[in-house]
């Protein structure tokens, strides 16, 4: 992706759909529109990804509580939803084999009768799913649980075991829209919208500027396509100031423990909580993920950020589970992420669905996706692309189902023996690359042979290369250090403390290729050090906010 060409294609060319938000439901619609044959634009205010898609679980499920409610409550709308999720599960995982994956789930039960109903509905969960390749669930006897994982309370009773799914979900959605650019979609990232020109009332071009210049520009398109999640309210403020709010944003957190919290390859699913909601403890690299909250959140000008509270209620909710519970010291980081919840009469926001909607203002002609989840993030663009096309006169199938985003075809990880065999990379390098970047890693492997720098990592207890800035840069649009370490890389997740240490290595790599000066450099690693610090310290985390201070 070269962000200088497509800006000037902006500037110069007319589409026939501009999608306002590279997160996954927007990239989803991108390609899918591209693959259409529509001239299309894509563009965020920030990064591809930057906002609700990168801060999710990472799992890529049905929804197990959906399920129960369904039930519980007779509610159709709930159940079908979770059939959708389960059906989508399967292309998730095919689509990007090298992003995303099957991932085994304990629920620890006290009872035989706790074990019983939870093994019930997960059964009913694997009959609605199908035949697909992940495994059925089953119930373990305590002896078989505590194999599983070591770390769990021997006061449990057993443990039900089933499957869901396991993404990168920054990289995913990064994925999508590096397909959506090579099918022939104009994607910039940085470019926000400031308003709107109407003939007739009806918006046909959009007043855009590039965050990184404060250059100006207008964006000409048949039909603008708002999927901003969170934020659509604005967009369709926008267009149309009569219109009435319908997005009720949601907060939920996640905080970050060692890998030893669970000693365990599979993730835990806490089914229910005093307040109602469900957790989940999930590895992800050499971390544990614990969250997530379920809380209103009114303050959209302001990053969702972890805070005291939310340590304690996720960490009080985790003690019952195992047999040493980490403390707050323990939390090496924390992340925030906003659900773009459908406002509807549902009295709080752990009971809203999730569902999504396509709306139409005819007064302004802005099509907007509201709602929805990661998983249903394809059947979401299919669904208002399809609405596209019908006011653009001009329909077309979509054929996302079976297409491989970009690193996923033919994508076997094995093949990173022959990297490591025809490039002399550490062992732990070349399976990082595959797991990045899949059938592309390659490509960054042969960076390592411009020069000796590029084959060094970046510190030794990663596996990461120069090589790799310097690939994100001139292939995946990365602009800013934080692009780098937080989406593209998903080191800021998981240690504030690492990433600002690495911070002025990525700024000197980012400097070569974006000819940035001494004090642009300097700009760009106080700034993002400056931000992990303000993160540690609302989290009142001050071990973490010292050891922030001297990096």
């Amino acid at each position: 992706m070269n962000r200088e060409q497509n800006l000037k294609r902006l500037r110069e060319e007319t589409v026939d759909i501009c999608i306002i938000g590279a997160g996954a439901s927007g990239a989803g619609a991108a390609l899918d529109a591209a693959l259409r044959g529509y001239r299309v634009a894509l563009i965020d205010r920030g990064d591809i990804s930057g906002e609700t898609s990168s801060r999710s679980t990472k799992l890529i499920h049905g929804g197990v509580r959906y399920l129960e409610q369904a039930i519980k409550k007779f509610d159709l709308a709930q159940l079908k939803q979770v059939r959708h999720g389960l059906a989508e599960r399967r292309t998730v995982l095919r689509n990007a084999p090298h992003l995303a994956h099957p991932l085994p789930l304990l629920t620890p039960v006290f009872s035989a009768i706790e074990g019983l109903y939870i093994t019930i509905g997960l059964t009913l969960y694997d009959l609605i799913a199908g035949q697909d390749s992940l495994p059925k669930g089953r119930w373990l006897n305590k002896a078989q649980a505590l194999l599983k994982m070591p770390s769990l309370t021997p006061r449990m009773h057993s443990a039900v075991l089933y499957y869901d799914g396991q993404l990168n979900d920054a990289r995913y959605a990064l994925a999508l829209a590096h397909s959506a650019d090579e099918a022939g979609a104009s994607v910039a990232n940085y470019v926000a919208i400031t308003g709107f020109e109407r003939h007739n009332g009806r918006i046909e071009t959009a007043m855009a500027r590039d965050e990184l210049t404060g250059e100006t520009f207008s964006i000409r398109a048949r039909l603008f396509l708002n999927c901003t999640g969170p934020y659509a309210d604005a967009i369709r403020l926008m267009a149309n100031p009569e219109l009435e709010q319908r997005i009720r944003p949601s907060k939920g957190v996640h905080i970050v423990l060692p890998r030893e919290t669970l000693q365990s390859d599979c993730a835990m699913l806490i089914p229910k909580t005093d307040d109602g909601r469900v957790v989940f403890a999930i590895p992800f690299g050499d971390k544990v993920f614990v969250g997530t909250t379920d809380d209103d959140y009114t303050d959209l000008n302001r990053e969702p950020v972890l805070e005291p509270q939310e340590i304690t209620y996720l960490l009080d909710t985790l003690r019952p589970y195992l047999a040493k519970t980490p403390d707050k010291a323990d939390v090496q980081a924390g992340f925030g992420g906003i659900r773009p919840l459908i406002v509807s009469s549902r009295a709080d926001t752990k009971t809203l669905l999730r569902d999504h909607e396509v709306e139409y203002d005819a007064k302004s002609n802005l099509v907007s996706l509201l709602g929805g989840k990661w998983t249903t993030y394809r059947l979401m663009a299919q669904d208002v692309i399809d609405r596209a096309g019908e006011l653009l006169g001009k329909s077309a199938s979509s054929t996302t189902e079976n297409h491989y985003l970009v690193g996923g075809e033919q994508y076997r990880f094995e093949d990173w023996q022959k990297l490591q065999s025809q490039y002399g990379l550490p062992a732990d390098v070349c399976q990082h690359l595959m797991k990045t970047y899949g059938n592309r890693a390659e490509r960054v492997a042969k960076l390592t042979q411009e020069g000796p720098h590029f084959a060094q990592k970046l510190t030794d207890s990663l596996p990461f290369l120069n090589a790799e800035v310097m690939y994100q840069v001139r292939e995946e649009m990365a602009v800013r250090p934080r692009d780098v370490l937080a989406r593209r890389w998903r080191l800021e997740l998981s240690d504030w403390q690492l990433s600002a240490s690495l911070t002025p290595k990525v700024v000197e790599l980012m400097a070569t290729e974006l000819g940035w000066t001494d004090t642009v450099c300097g700009e760009q690693i106080a700034s993002y050090q400056s931000l992990l610090a303000s993160f540690a310290y609302q989290a009142g985390l001050s071990n973490r906010q010292e050891k922030l201070a001297r990096a």
